[in-house]
């Protein structure tokens, strides 16, 4: 049966990066690659994974819908066994501060970037526990550096949620590490993608870019490296832990 890579969020910026990383480096292994509203993006990464070799299905989720989530694995129920899950789908609304934030805004931003996340990594661990006869696997979890930063005057809800994600993501590694799966995420810091432009500031990495000790801003392409490693047996002894590609930041 095929090993299958679950990856959320795959229609641009790191996700699609981490797949078609994933395909070059394991063309064996299948993919479902999730998205949330750019069908055709979707495709046209699936349509590049798939040339290298791999069967791959995109997959239209919303991560924060729990029926969504169950479409999604049993997409990939239909491919193999999921032995990798890439929490990758996040979200990220205009600059701001909090005192000018609505519910409605804080709500969705913790219903994507941590519900979705949880459910995710739930329905994988279902499949991948070697309690409940799977043989195994690894969870890769996309937070941020805004974890730490706290992301003032810009973005406090997301960076509250990515603190989150690495909470979850120590406790769920020391949950399942007997069970044969490793759970890390990988902490990326100002990285060149289309999620400045949807935040209100397209030029973001440009402006910030001298705060970074190695001056410039990363590409989506240097996080999947990072992803994918975490998902190799080069990492076999590595779990818990929380990977900063950040340049130095």
């Amino acid at each position: 049966m095929a090993e299958v890579a679950v990856i959320t969020g795959g229609s641009r910026g790191i996700g699609a990066a981490t797949a078609l990383r994933l395909a070059r480096d394991h063309p064996d292994m299948a993919q479902v690659i999730g998205y949330v509203s750019d069908a055709s993006a979707a495709s046209a990464v699936a349509d590049r994974v798939a040339a290298l070799g791999p069967m791959v299905a995109p997959v239209r989720a919303d991560v924060a819908e729990e029926d969504d989530v169950l479409r999604l694995f049993a997409a990939a129920d239909d491919l193999g066994a999921v032995t990798a899950l890439v929490n990758n789908a996040g979200l990220l609304f205009t600059a701001g501060r909090l005192e000018d934030f609505d519910a409605q805004r804080i709500a969705r931003t913790m219903a994507v970037n941590v519900t979705g996340a949880m459910l995710c990594a739930r329905e994988a661990i279902r499949r991948m526990s070697t309690a409940a006869g799977g043989t195994g696997g690894a969870i890769v979890n996309v937070s941020s550096r805004a974890a730490s930063f706290g992301s003032p005057n810009e973005f406090v809800d997301y960076a509250a949620s990515k603190g989150a994600i690495d909470t979850m993501t120590i406790g769920l590694a020391t949950e399942v590490a007997r069970e044969g799966i490793r759970v890390n995420a990988v902490r990326p810091g100002l990285i060149e993608t289309e999620i400045h432009a949807s935040a209100g500031v397209p030029d973001r990495v440009t402006l910030l870019a001298d705060r970074v000790p190695m001056g410039r801003g990363g590409t989506a392409e240097e996080v999947a490296a990072a992803i994918a490693w975490l998902l190799t047996d080069d990492a076999s002894y590595v779990t818990g832990a929380l990977l900063d590609v950040g340049g130095g930041r």
